[in-house]
C-alpha cells in the first residue's frame, strides 16, 4: 500500500485524552481510580440551556445553518463580548465552530503559509503545537518559569521573533497553569506584536473563571490596532458546563472572519443546529449559574493549594483562574516510589496511576518537565481522596 500522509503520521495523540482514556478503562475494569485528567466541569449543563436545546428539537430547528453559524448566536456572542469585555464586534465578525479548539485550528489555517512561525509560550495547551504543525506552520516554543508565574516576558517574546514569525498564541487564563496576565503585562506584549506586525490568537475560553477578585482584560480591548490583529477565541464549554455541546466562537476582523467561514463551508460546516440554539440561551439568558460554578471552583482551588503545599516533596503556586493546578515534582526526581525510580513527570504520572489509582497529566505534553497537572473541575470529595492518596504514595 502507498505511504500515508507524512503530516498525519507526525501528529501526536493528546496527552490529556490518553490519560483520561486509560483511567476510564481502568474504572471499567473495576479499579477504584480517581481521575484528575480532563479539564471538564463536573456540573451538569444548566436547565435553562438544556431546555432551549430540547425546544429547538421540538420546534424543528434541525436543518443546516450558515457555515459561520446562525445569526442569533453570532449576535449573542458579539453582545456577550461587549457586556463582559467592552469589545465592539458586528455579528459578521463572529464565527461559530465545533468548540474553541476548532476555532483555534481554523484561525491557524487562515493565517499560516508553509513555514510561517507561531510563538507558543510553554507550558501550553497540549494541542497548540500540533495544530500549528498540522496547518503547515512551525511552532516556536518559549519556555517560561514558575518564578515568572509561567508567563512569557516582553524580553522573551522579542528574542523569539524572526523574519518568519507570523503570530503569537496567547492563552489567558492559561491551561495548564491557571495564571492570568495583568493589563500592564498584556500592553507590553501588545506593543511588541503591533511593532512587528504579528497576529495574536487570544484563547480566552476561561475568562469567566477568575478568582481572588482579579480583573480580566481581553487582549483585543487594548486598542484598535491590537484588535485588528487579534483573533479572540471563546466558547460555552467551560463557563456554562457545555463541553459536549461543542460550540465555540471566534471574533476577528471582517476579512479573517469571512475566510474562517469559507474554510468551514468546505470542511465541517456549522456545528449542530440544536447546540447552537442552546448556546444562544447560554449567552443571552441569566448568568447566575456561571457565578455559582465560579464560586465553587474558587473554594476548591483554595483548599487544593493549601493542602497540596502542606505535603512534603511537592508544591504549587496559586492559580488565578481556569481550574488547574501545576504541581512541582522536582524534589521527587531520582526518588524510589513504590519500587519505581522517578526520572521525570511521565514516570511519576504512570506510577501514581498504577499504584495509587490517581490519574494526573504529566506536563511534558504541555512543554514543561517535572510538573504534573491536576484539575479541580471535580468534586471536593474526589479532591480530598486524591490528595489523601498522594500523601500516602509519597510517604
Amino acid at each position: 500500500m502507498k505511504e500515508l500522509s507524512k503530516k498525519a503520521l507526525n501528529v501526536n495523540p493528546s496527552t490529556t485524552l490518553a490519560i483520561d482514556s486509560l483511567a476510564k478503562q481502568m474504572k471499567a475494569d473495576g479499579l477504584d481510580v480517581v481521575s484528575f485528567g480532563t479539564g471538564e466541569p463536573d456540573f451538569k449543563t444548566p436547565d435553562n440551556i438544556s431546555e432551549a436545546g430540547i425546544a429547538a428539537i421540538r420546534e424543528g430547528k434541525t436543518k443546516y445553518t450558515p457555515s459561520a453559524g446562525i445569526i442569533p448566536l453570532r449576535k449573542a456572542a458579539a453582545a456577550r463580548l461587549k457586556a463582559d469585555c467592552g469589545l465592539d464586534y458586528d455579528y459578521t465578525q463572529i464565527v461559530i465552530a465545533s468548540g474553541a479548539k476548532h476555532n483555534v485550528y481554523i484561525a491557524l489555517e487562515v493565517l499560516l503559509n508553509p513555514g510561517d512561525e507561531v510563538i507558543v509560550p510553554a507550558p501550553y495547551w497540549v494541542s497548540y503545537c500540533e495544530m500549528v504543525s498540522m496547518c503547515g506552520g512551525v511552532p516556536v516554543v518559549v519556555e517560561t518559569t514558575e518564578g515568572a508565574d509561567f508567563k512569557i516576558t516582553p524580553a522573551q517574546l522579542e528574542a523569539a521573533i524572526g523574519p518568519k514569525t507570523k503570530a503569537l498564541m496567547l492563552n489567558n487564563p492559561s491551561n495548564p497553569t491557571g495564571m492570568i496576565y495583568s493589563e500592564s503585562e498584556l500592553r507590553a506584549i501588545a506593543e511588541i506584536c503591533v511593532r512587528h506586525d504579528l497576529y495574536v490568537i487570544a484563547d480566552e475560553i476561561y475568562y469567566k473563571l477568575v478568582y481572588g477578585g482579579k480583573p480580566f482584560t481581553s487582549f483585543a480591548s487594548l486598542g484598535e490596532d491590537v484588535k485588528e490583529r487579534t483573533i479572540i477565541v471563546n466558547g460555552v464549554s467551560k463557563s456554562y458546563a457545555m463541553t459536549g455541546w461543542r460550540i465555540g466562537y471566534a471574533a476577528a476582523n471582517k476579512q479573517i472572519a469571512k475566510l474562517m467561514g469559507n474554510y468551514l463551508s468546505h470542511s465541517t460546516g456549522a456545528p449542530s443546529t440544536i447546540s447552537q440554539w442552546a448556546a444562544v440561551e447560554a449567552l443571552e439568558g441569566q448568568q447566575d449559574t456561571v457565578e455559582e460554578m465560579r464560586r465553587v471552583f474558587e473554594e476548591r482551588r483554595n483548599y487544593f493549594v493549601n493542602r497540596l503545599n502542606s505535603i512534603p516533596g511537592v508544591s504549587c503556586i496559586m492559580p488565578d483562574g481556569a481550574f488547574y493546578i501545576m504541581m512541582n515534582i522536582e524534589k521527587l526526581i531520582g526518588r524510589n516510589l513504590g519500587g519505581v525510580v522517578i526520572n521525570n513527570d511521565d514516570d511519576f504520572a504512570e506510577a501514581f496511576l498504577k499504584q495509587a489509582m490517581v490519574a494526573v497529566v504529566p506536563c511534558s505534553g504541555f512543554g514543561m518537565k517535572n510538573f504534573v497537572r491536576w484539575t479541580y473541575a471535580t468534586s471536593m470529595e474526589n479532591i480530598k481522596e486524591g490528595l489523601d492518596r498522594l500523601e500516602k504514595f509519597l510517604a
